[in-house]
């Protein structure tokens, strides 16, 4: 059986994610599935969220993404497919970062 396709996808979140818990929502859900990546607020509202591991878990993320916590309201979600080398933005010796404001 072959390994399943490894895939890496960036994420921009629009509508009330911040303010939220939507960043340690999103590390949650992120490291119950084993992704790496990383998650940020942005300056002008939005989250930023760089998600990798298998295709069927990272779309399986993104899917929870477009609901979010309870509290938050997604209006809108940028997914585009990304180079690994966005991963470097982690934490040293972190799989998946809650990272500061970009």
């Amino acid at each position: 059986m072959s390994e399943p396709a490894m895939v890496v996808r960036h994420l921009l979140v629009r509508g009330r994610v911040q303010g939220v818990g939507y960043r340690a929502w999103a590390e949650a859900e992120a490291r119950r599935r084993g992704l790496d990546g990383w998650v940020r607020n942005r300056i002008g509202g939005a989250v930023e969220i760089v998600a990798a591991g298998p295709e069927a878990l990272v779309e399986d993320f993104v899917t929870a993404c477009r609901r979010g916590p309870w509290r938050a309201r997604v209006d809108d979600i940028a997914i585009e497919a990304a180079s690994s080398r966005l991963l470097e933005q982690r934490r040293p010796g972190e799989a998946f970062s809650v990272l500061g404001t970009a």
